[in-house]
């Protein structure tokens, strides 16, 4: 079922399985390490060199994503897939283990009404999947607002029952950075000036307000 509150390092997949669509939890963490990957959830060997290809594009793009320049040598990242009994292989979920790697790194939150399936090649393209009928049908089961899909599967939304198209936002993209300005919520960093620390909001026509505000603190906002 979708989340009611945005979280950091928790990102909802999909999977096509012989019975349908299935909605795949993905979590991660950080924590002081020395730069491994470790993954659970009994995952085959075709995801495990997805969720490889998706952290090393993450890692390209971190100064894109505020990342600080040390964190892939500071921290472990444990990616984790619950329901760790069932078997899980494929590449589909390339583009939601960049998300919640992205996630935890950057310390932004990930819309929790956003669905998703795609496979991440190195360089960020996001490639077409299967089943995209049924795994159209479990996010809109699942009560999710919107499902993000390669725009490489254009070509499969009339397969998709018109009442669910109707009731779910369909998003098609085809990088890695599409998705990261779809589903990562902004952060506003305070400023410290003259002892008050200053929130700076991006206004419309591109100039910047800002607001004194007495003490620390960060201030998230989601992208509208």
């Amino acid at each position: 079922m979708a989340g009611k509150e945005d979280e950091v390092g928790v990102a909802m997949g999909l999977a096509w399985t012989a019975a349908g669509g299935e909605v795949l939890v993905v979590e991660a963490i950080k924590m002081p390490g020395a730069g491994r990957v470790v993954l659970t959830g009994q995952l085959g060997d075709v995801m495990k060199e997805s969720v490889q290809a998706a952290h090393s594009y993450v890692r390209s793009r971190a100064a894109a994503l505020d990342i600080p320049s040390d964190a892939f040598g500071r921290f472990d990242i444990h990616v984790h897939f619950p329901a760790a009994g069932v078997p899980k292989d494929g590449p589909s979920a390339g583009i939601t283990v960049g998300l919640v790697v992205a996630s935890v790194l950057s310390d932004r939150a990930i819309h929790h009404d956003i669905a998703m399936t795609g496979e991440v090649s190195l360089r960020g393209k996001v490639l077409a999947v299967g089943g995209l009928r049924e795994k159209a049908l479990a996010a809109y089961r699942a009560g999710f607002r919107a499902l993000m899909f390669p725009a490489g599967n254009l070509k499969d939304v009339d397969d998709i029952p018109l009442d669910v198209r109707d009731k779910l936002e369909l998003i098609a993209v085809e990088t890695m950075d599409e998705v990261f300005a779809c589903a990562l919520s902004r952060v506003i960093l305070p400023q410290n000036m003259n002892g008050e620390f200053v929130l700076e909001d991006v206004v419309e026509d591109g100039e910047e307000s800002g607001e004194a505000t007495p003490g620390p603190g960060v201030v998230m906002e989601d992208e509208e």
